[in-house]
């Protein structure tokens, strides 16, 4: 079972592009997913606004928590994250954190590094055809990938 969290992806046409990517997938690899309904870039913003160096703990929290909230809701045994896929990301930091989640939501959190199969898998979604972002998601992200002087 897969979770569309799609609060942080700016702009909003990524958002959609990340959303029909996922779609695609999970129909050729019959995943079924729960995909988010509503798309809060203002609730997102408003929490990191300055605050935007420490705004991927805010991202972490609030994607690990919806996570764990729909696991719970769910019955699952666990949740986890494709954050854990990139090499860009703070495993140590998702890893403490998605543990404190789920002890205190009741449902555990599964921690692998799933960056073993990066490479493997640049080369599957290039082979299926499928669009990889650039980007983390959010709007600082997409000026750092982007933004030259």
């Amino acid at each position: 079972m897969g979770y569309f969290y799609k609060h942080n992806i700016h702009p909003y046409m990524e958002c959609v592009r990340r959303q029909k990517t996922l779609q695609t997938y999970a129909e050729m690899i019959k995943l079924q997913v729960i995909y988010q309904p509503d798309y809060d870039l203002q609730g997102f913003l408003q929490n990191v606004v300055f605050r935007e160096s420490e705004r991927c703990l805010y991202c972490y929290h609030d994607r690990l928590r919806s996570t764990a909230l729909i696991a719970k809701r769910g019955k699952f045994d666990y949740f986890t994250t494709t954050l854990l896929y990139s090499k860009f990301q703070k495993h140590n930091i998702i890893k403490q954190m998605g543990e404190s989640i789920g002890k205190s939501i009741g449902v555990s959190f599964y921690y692998r590094d799933f960056r073993e199969g990066w490479k493997i898998g640049i080369k599957e979604s290039k082979r299926l055809g499928l669009y990889r972002q650039q980007y983390c998601g959010c709007i600082y992200s997409e000026k750092e990938r982007y933004f030259t002087f």
